[in-house]
């Protein structure tokens, strides 16, 4: 551990932010555990129920279905999910009646939308002589049962309340011709390399990379995210003018920074030589208890370029800090750093040039760590996929949903006129960057705008930050729901924030689902399944493995691929992090109707600050 991680990890930073009290509770170390024991036990009682020879006559594919089917599984998947819910909703934050409200609540839907899908399927079989394969009804259970298990949980948990979205319609057309080519190219490569007989697929199912699964399946997403992340990289390189520089205003939220914040401001001096504009630094004091506001004063008194003030913000809160900065702001744009990053020298002059485009409304980079600490090297990798593949390759069809607030670059009326950050939730930069999008605004994901930014040195630094950065997908989705139920049909709202719930959910339950699978093919529960285990090291491996190397590649830092086992790790590591910040989210007993109360049309016609 470096001097400045020792520093950090002595220094509290457990803040309001953490979880805001509103909406989370806390979750001791030992709740997942639990929770975890609980499913196991459940788990094993239904599989061994289901596996005897009187429940075989009821259920001879072991699993809770109810009409033939064609095929194997490889895992019993509504047995699994059952298991999950039940365990889920009894150690979930609230009184017992809502707990138990929310279990049933789950399970039920959950079982009757299996039942009716099985119902479906046995109409076909009586007509046709034929049905579905079975493996075809573990996929469509499992994506049902995530999406049942997030949208209930936004349905009964306690989340930020709806404001009113206000949606510019601009032309989609381009967007959607790139996305219905490159799905289409996608979807004809994986069906290519399906079909031929290749060394290297051999080599990968015997190392069980490929899980039973054919290639084309692992091959369509790469093969579509590499196409859109190509188009991304064009739009880069020909969207820029060689020199913009305009005044810009940085604000940067300081509680308890005194570790960092001259390294900070000092490397923001360095980009402001580089930049040739003028820049204005805002140092946010937030309720400081250490020196902070000392260091940062000696500090922007010895900078050569950039100029700058410290101001005050007593009340507790980063978006506190933010709003202070933003009504402070005199420029016409603004760019928001966190303390602990320290920006790349070029980090201004490549971003600033974006906005000689009129429509062009946020601008983001890659973070990167600074490299030796525990998580640092899978850190590393995590970037690389999230920021410097996923998002850069969105930007091609104005997907992109959220920019991160470590180092972003907005219009300063764009936040403004959109009431500021948000107050007493987490994830209130994706929430400004998501709303200036429907605003009809380009963001711009640019992965060489790359700068330093901290990674939690100890276990218990990560969990908190990755506990309240799992959070806010629930805390936004909840806060602009309006996208996702509302009659405008837009990428970020039909698909994309359903789609990151869903993938939440996924995260939530991989933990569990480890266990199941190998509880599963430990106890022979499921004999007739050749490829069990193998599905669960491909999913667990395989697939996050070769997005992993794509991505190290097309950002240019092979090297990234040597931290690939740790990676593999961590992002087991993540999923129970997921877990737990699930866990935390308060359970009311009434489940609120989110489509009702769109009907109603009970918001504020303009949006607060307040969540």
């Amino acid at each position: 551990m470096s001097e400045a991680d020792d520093k950090r990890e002595q220094i509290n930073y457990i803040s309001v932010d953490s979880a805001p009290k509103r909406f989370a509770g806390p979750v001791s170390e030992w709740q997942a555990p639990q929770m975890l024991l609980l499913f196991t036990a459940l788990a094993t009682v239904q599989l061994w129920a289901v596996n005897t020879d009187v429940a075989e006559q009821i259920f001879p594919n072991h699993d809770y279905v109810f009409s033939p089917h064609e095929g194997r599984h490889a895992i019993a998947i509504r047995i699994f999910l059952t298991s999950f819910f039940v365990s889920f909703a009894a150690f979930s934050h609230g009184g017992s009646r809502g707990r138990i409200l929310f279990g049933l609540d789950m399970t039920l839907t959950f079982l009757v939308g299996c039942a009716a899908f099985d119902l479906a399927n046995a109409f076909v079989h009586s007509v046709m002589g034929a049905s579905f394969s079975l493996h075809f009804s573990a996929i469509a259970s499992g994506l049902f049962g995530f999406a049942v298990y997030s949208f209930k949980l936004l349905e009964r948990g306690l989340m930020p309340a709806r404001i009113r979205i206000e949606h510019v319609s601009v032309s989609q057309m381009w967007a959607f011709v790139r996305l219905g080519i490159t799905l289409t190219v996608a979807a004809l490569v994986a069906l290519w390399v399906g079909g031929m007989e290749l060394p290297a697929v051999t080599i990968l199912r015997q190392w069980t990379l490929l899980g039973g699964i054919g290639p084309g399946v692992f091959l369509f997403l790469p093969v579509l995210f590499a196409q859109l992340y190509l188009l991304a990289i064009y739009d880069v390189l020909t969207a820029k003018t060689p020199k913009f520089a305009p005044p810009v205003s940085v604000i940067v939220p300081a509680h308890n920074e005194s570790y960092i914040i001259k390294e900070t401001i000092n490397a923001m001096d360095r980009a402001a030589v580089h930049y040739g504009g003028e820049v204005n630094i805002l140092i946010m004091n937030n309720n400081s208890t250490d020196d902070t506001e000392e260091i940062a004063r000696k500090a922007l008194a010895n900078c050569h370029a950039a100029k700058g003030r410290v101001i005050n913000v007593p009340k507790p809160g980063k978006s506190n800090a933010l709003n202070a900065g933003l009504d402070a702001c005199e420029t016409e744009f603004l760019v928001r750093v966190d303390a602990d990053t320290l920006v790349g020298e070029d980090n201004f002059s490549r971003a600033m040039p974006y906005f000689t485009n009129p429509l062009v409304g946020v601008v983001g980079g890659v973070p990167v760590p600074p490299g030796g600490a525990l998580f640092d090297r899978a850190r590393l990798l995590e970037v690389l996929v999230k920021h410097g593949f996923y998002s850069v390759a969105m930007g091609a069809v104005n997907g992109v949903v959220g920019i991160p607030g470590m180092f972003v670059v907005y219009r300063t009326h764009h936040p403004r006129y959109l009431g500021g950050f948000v107050e007493g939730m987490n994830g209130e930069d994706t929430d400004i960057s998501l709303r200036i999008g429907e605003l009809g605004f380009h963001s711009v994901v640019d992965p060489k705008i790359r700068y330093i930014s901290e990674v939690p040195s100890s276990y218990s630094h990560m969990r908190e930050q990755r506990m309240r950065w799992f959070r806010s997908i629930y805390h936004i989705s909840s806060r602009c729901r309006d996208l996702i139920y509302g009659p405008n049909k837009t990428l970020r709202g039909k698909v994309i924030l359903p789609y990151m719930l869903i993938n939440s959910a996924r995260r939530a339950m991989l933990v569990p689902l480890i266990i199941y699978g190998s509880l599963e093919w430990g106890l022979r529960f499921n004999p007739d399944s050749p490829i069990l285990w193998q599905s669960i090291v491909a999913v667990t491996t395989g697939a996050p493995a070769i997005m992993a190397v794509v991505a190290s590649l097309l950002n240019g830092v092979p090297k990234g691929i040597l931290a690939l086992p740790e990676y593999l790790i961590f992002r087991v590591l993540r999923a129970y992090f997921t877990l737990e910040s699930m866990l935390s989210i308060l359970v009311d007993v009434e489940g609120e109707d989110l489509e009702h109360v769109i009907r109603m049309d009970i918001v504020p016609d303009k949006p607060t600050r307040v969540a």
